[in-house]
C-alpha cells in the first residue's frame, strides 16, 4: 500500500458499487433520477471510484436473471455526467457480457473494468482483460464464489489474470461465508503470488464483512468493495460508511470524506432502497451454505411457490454447489425438496 506526501498514512483504495451490486436488492430497477442522485453524492465524497450496470454487470439483463429498467448505455452515460472526481467502474462476467458490451462501456466513459469469472476458471478473462487494455481502461480481474476452491488455488488464478493484463486482481465473498481467518490466509496467498494491487469484495450474510474487509487490508489488500448502506445482493456488503470510519481509526487513508459519505449513505437510505439490507434468517442460511447472495429474491419467490422451506432451500443449493449462473436450478431443486416432503 502506498503513502501520499501528504497525509503518510498507508492508503486503502475504495471501490463502491452500490450502484451495480444493489440493483440485485431491488430486482434491478433503479430508474436514471436515482442513478444521478447517488452517484453526485459518492463523486462529492470522493469516493475513488463508483461501478454502475446491473446486478451481474454488462450485458447480463435478462429474462433469466432480471431485466433491468435501463440499459447498459442509459446507465453508464447517466453516471458518467454525475461523476467530475470519481472514476466510473463497469462489472463484466464473461457468458454474459461480450466484448461488444465491454468496448461500449468504455465508449460511454467507463474508466474501471472488472472481468469476473468463477474461482477456478481465470482462464476465460484472458480475451477480455486484453481487450479493456487495449480500449486504454485499467483492467481488473476478480473471482466469484471464493470459498468454493483453496487458497493456493486462488492465487494461481490471480496469478493467471495478471499474466493475461489485470492490473490489480482480488477475490469476492460471494456468499458472505468467510470468517476474518479464511480472508487473511487467501489473501496472503494472492498477495505472495502477484505484484499487482489486491482486491477483497464482501457481503454481510454472517454480519462480517466489514470484519473480513479490516482483515485483508491487515493481510495486505489495498482495494475493499463497500456499498452504501450496505445496499447490495442477500444481507448486503460490506457497509461503506462504517468502513471508512474504521479504516479512519485503524489510521488508514481512504481520500473519503467521512461526512461526506455519511451524507451519501443517507442519500443511498433516501432514494435507494425501501429499507437497508439485513441479516435474517434467510441470508444467515445462505452464509452458512455458501450460496450466492444475488439468490435471495429468487429462493424466496420459488420457495413460496412450491410451499417449500427456504432455508431447506438454501441448505439444498449449497449442496449442489449452485453457482451465479444457474438461476434456472433453483425451481427444480425448490420441486425436488417438494416432492421429497409431501
Amino acid at each position: 500500500m502506498k503513502s501520499t506526501s501528504s497525509d503518510p498514512r498507508p492508503q486503502v483504495l475504495i471501490h463502491d458499487p452500490t450502484l451495480r451490486d444493489g440493483h440485485h436488492a431491488v430486482g434491478h430497477q433503479l430508474d436514471a433520477d436515482q442513478l444521478r442522485t447517488y452517484a453526485a453524492a459518492a463523486n462529492a465524497a470522493r469516493v475513488p471510484v463508483v461501478e454502475i450496470g446491473h446486478g451481474n454487470g454488462l450485458g447480463a439483463s435478462s429474462l433469466q436473471i432480471g431485466r433491468a429498467l435501463l440499459d447498459d448505455a442509459t446507465m453508464l452515460t447517466t453516471v458518467r455526467e454525475a461523476l467530475t472526481f470519481s472514476k466510473m467502474g463497469v462489472f463484466m462476467a464473461p457468458g454474459w457480457g461480450t466484448s461488444n458490451d465491454l468496448t461500449a462501456a468504455v465508449h460511454n466513459g467507463a474508466d474501471v473494468v472488472r472481468i469476473a469469472a468463477h474461482c477456478t476458471e481465470a482462464d476465460v478473462t484472458e480475451r477480455h482483460l486484453a481487450t479493456a487494455r487495449d480500449l486504454g481502461a485499467e483492467a481488473q480481474g476478480v473471482l466469484l464464489m471464493s470459498h468454493m476452491t483453496s487458497p493456493g488455488r486462488l492465487a494461481e488464478q490471480c496469478a493467471l489474470m495478471v499474466k493475461y493484463g489485470a492490473q490489480a486482481v482480488g477475490i469476492m465473498d460471494s456468499a458472505g461465508h468467510y470468517l476474518p481467518g479464511d480472508v487473511i490466509e487467501r489473501i496472503h496467498a494472492i498477495t505472495s503470488a502477484v505484484d499487482v494491487p489486491v482486491i477483497f469484495h464482501g457481503h454481510n450474510n454472517l454480519g462480517l464483512a466489514v470484519a473480513n474487509s479490516l482483515a485483508a487490508v491487515d493481510a495486505g489488500a489495498s482495494i475493499i468493495d463497500a456499498t452504501a448502506r450496505g445496499f447490495g445482493a442477500g444481507a448486503g456488503n460490506t457497509q461503506l460508511e462504517a468502513l471508512v470510519a474504521v479504516l479512519d481509526r485503524r489510521g488508514f487513508d481512504t481520500g473519503i470524506g467521512l461526512r461526506e459519505i455519511l451524507t451519501a449513505a443517507d442519500v443511498a437510505a433516501d432514494h435507494l432502497m425501501k429499507s437497508p439490507p439485513s441479516i435474517d434468517s434467510i441470508a444467515v442460511a445462505g452464509g452458512l451454505a455458501g450460496v450466492f447472495s444475488g439468490f435471495k429474491r429468487p429462493v424466496l419467490e420459488a420457495a413460496r411457490t412450491e410451499g417449500v422451506d427456504a432455508i431447506d432451500l438454501f441448505l439444498a443449493l449449497g449442496e449442489r454447489q449452485v453457482v451465479a449462473g444457474q438461476e434456472d436450478l433453483i425451481a427444480d431443486v425448490a420441486r425436488q425438496l417438494k416432492a421429497v416432503t409431501r
